[in-house]
């Protein structure tokens, strides 16, 4: 027999549970059920985040990406504090290298501020040894505000809340289908059906194709980019304090190789971005048909590889190799040796890509009849996780009237 709910959330990373936690706080009695295709939550996009507390330097004042980043921020410290969830506001130091690239530390310092971010500084070359001592460029900028948490452990808060709160998790339980209906709507599952009042897709790397299965045809497809990262050997993780990240070039789609620490110690150096020809890919070996040909058979594809196709060439020579990483890091931290690199992990971007060829740089939500449809979310997702729960709640408030 079907199983019945009020609401149905496809996907149980980051910010599928903090759509369910939203729903459950502000409707109390409604039935929601979250259903996952993988035996655990937080295994892909979640699990293999960076873990860094975006400030919200980076975005376009008004967007969603900056209003949620800024007060999704505020919550996520507040919530790791009430549960206990280690984390560190270290700071990050953002370094030009070149005077080239002044006039667009000049525009984030800007965002920064329109944004509500306190306490930036701007380095001049000699000060910046203050911050990380084996640092250097022609000019920084200081964002105290940045941190680092285990995101993995955040969303297994989040998973055990909602449980408490009387939310079923449904795990090895794949969408196959999504059928509306009168009244409601139909997901079908490896686990059996779903009948449901409404449903909101959270889906991730998967999300374009169950906005299809429900009928849809979003102006976006999932692009996978997967990144590679090497991991700084222990006795040389002396040469980062905080964060080190270059200066973004808005000419092109990726941020570059920078050097993050994690809340266990360690300290990542990368990732670079390559496309990605399995979805849920996360080697260079790692293929699959059916998502190579999505990617391949794309026009926007196309058009942003043409586009683009100099970093693309940069990027997948980079792929795999540490003396191109260290060579990338070294305008930066010059007492980076290719030995202080070794094999680290890597992740799978969702990237939303137009047909037009262009990614799309903020959060995109669509809907279709008794669904919401979360098409792109991309970084600060995780940190703007709790404000985006509620900003999918009150979109459900005024779509579904619930």
């Amino acid at each position: 027999m079907p199983q019945r709910a009020d609401v149905v959330c496809i996907g149980a990373g980051i910010i599928g549970l903090a759509v369910a936690r939203s729903l459950a706080r502000r409707f109390g009695q409604v039935d929601i059920r979250v259903v996952e295709a993988e035996p655990r939550p937080a295994v892909h996009q979640t699990g293999h985040n960076s873990g860094v507390i975006h400030s919200g330097l980076y975005y376009k004042p008004g967007s969603l990406k900056a209003r949620n980043c800024v007060a999704g921020r505020k919550r996520l410290l507040d919530y790791c504090d009430r549960h206990a969830i280690p984390y560190e506001i270290c700071g990050k130091l953002v370094v030009a290298t070149d005077p080239a690239e002044v006039p667009r530390l000049d525009e984030l310092e800007r965002r920064g501020r329109a944004n509500g971010l306190a306490g930036m500084e701007r380095l001049p070359p000699e000060r910046i040894p203050e911050f990380e001592p084996h640092a250097t460029g022609v000019d920084a900028l200081w964002v105290p505000e940045t941190g680092i948490v285990d995101f993995k452990a955040v969303a297994r808060a989040y998973a055990d809340g909602l449980e408490a709160a009387g939310v079923s998790l449904h795990l090895r339980t794949r969408v196959t289908g999504v059928a509306p209906r009168p009244g409601g709507v139909v997901v079908e599952t490896t686990a059996g059906e779903f009948e449901a009042g409404h449903a909101i897709n959270c889906a991730g790397l998967q999300s374009d194709r169950v906005a299809r299965m429900a009928g849809l045809d979003p102006d976006v497809r999932i692009v996978p980019f997967r990144g590679e990262y090497f991991d700084v050997v222990p006795e040389r993780r002396h040469l980062l304090r905080s964060l080190i990240y270059p200066v973004p070039d808005p000419r092109f789609p990726f941020l570059g190789v920078h050097l993050t620490r994690r809340v266990d110690g360690s300290v990542e150096a990368g990732p670079n971005a390559v496309l990605a020809l399995k979805r849920e890919g996360y080697d260079r070996r790692s293929f699959d048909a059916r998502d190579a040909w999505s990617s391949l058979s794309y026009p926007g594809f196309w058009k942003m590889a043409l586009r683009f196709w100099k970093v693309g060439i940069s990027e997948m020579a980079r792929s795999g190799s540490r003396a191109r990483f260290a060579r990338d890091l070294r305008r930066f931290v010059p007492d980076l040796r290719n030995s202080d690199l070794m094999p680290g992990g890597s992740g799978v971007r969702a990237q939303a890509l137009d047909r037009k060829g262009n990614l799309v740089d903020d959060f995109a939500i669509e809907t279709s009849p008794r669904m919401l449809h979360v098409l792109n979310a991309p970084s600060p997702g995780a940190t703007a996780s709790l404000a985006i729960g509620d900003t999918l709640a009150d979109r459900a408030a005024e779509t579904f009237r619930l």
